[in-house]
């Protein structure tokens, strides 16, 4: 059986777990915790959660973990079944988590862990987080899902990470700048957070974080 490994405090690790039970996908978790030590890092060789256990090996990276579900199941229909719209999809992944996520993650240690961060780096990511919730609106669709009708994988990755961007600015800088730009994220989350698959990832982070706080 696929083995996921990681912890649910993580949104990456959330993003493939909420893919694996939406589309049905039988698997088994293996709590660790970073930062991970040998033998896991001839498993996972950068050191980082999620990774995935198979029959063949290991894989890390959400990205390509997700990518190597939807060409073991094709059936399943992670991606939507046209090309164009499913490259769309893959589009919207990319700047969730390329140009909205890691962008805010260079904030995390002020926003959640009790940290201090200089103004230059506040400022410089202040610029390029408008920007990029800007370009990511032009984007997304959020009619009702974030591609469009369907719900798919750029789900899975907006719903676990769109909301810490949000958090994070208005713990940073005072101000959601993703409701600000127009994004009516809360009411996406509820919408996505109604489904079965969404609201056992989400009770599960709620659970993890209790037991280690």
């Amino acid at each position: 059986m696929i083995k996921l490994h990681g912890f649910a405090l993580s949104n990456y690790y959330n993003k493939v777990k909420l893919v694996l039970l939406e589309y049905g996908i039988a698997f088994e978790e293996v709590l660790d915790k970073l930062p991970l030590g040998e033998p896991l890092l001839a498993q996972s060789p950068a050191g980082k959660v999620p990774f995935l256990e198979t029959e063949h090996g290991c894989l890390s990276e959400s990205a390509v973990i997700v990518e190597y579900l939807n060409a073991r199941f094709p059936e399943r229909g992670i991606f939507a079944a046209d090309p164009w719209q499913a490259a769309k999809e893959r589009e919207l992944i990319a700047f969730v988590e390329t140009y909205l996520e890691l962008e805010a993650r260079e904030l995390y240690s002020e926003a959640f862990f009790g940290g201090k961060l200089s103004d230059e780096v506040k400022a410089t990511a202040q610029a390029r987080l408008r920007r990029y919730i800007a370009s990511f609106k032009r984007l997304a669709k959020f009619a009702p899902y974030v591609a469009g009708e369907r719900f798919g994988a750029a789900d899975a990755a907006t719903f676990v990470s769109l909301p810490l961007v949000a958090m994070t600015t208005q713990r940073i800088y005072g101000e959601d700048y993703v409701a600000a730009a127009g994004i009516d994220w809360k009411a996406y989350v509820k919408l996505v957070g109604e489904r079965p698959a969404a609201q056992r990832v989400n009770a599960e982070r709620k659970a993890y974080i209790e037991a280690n706080s």
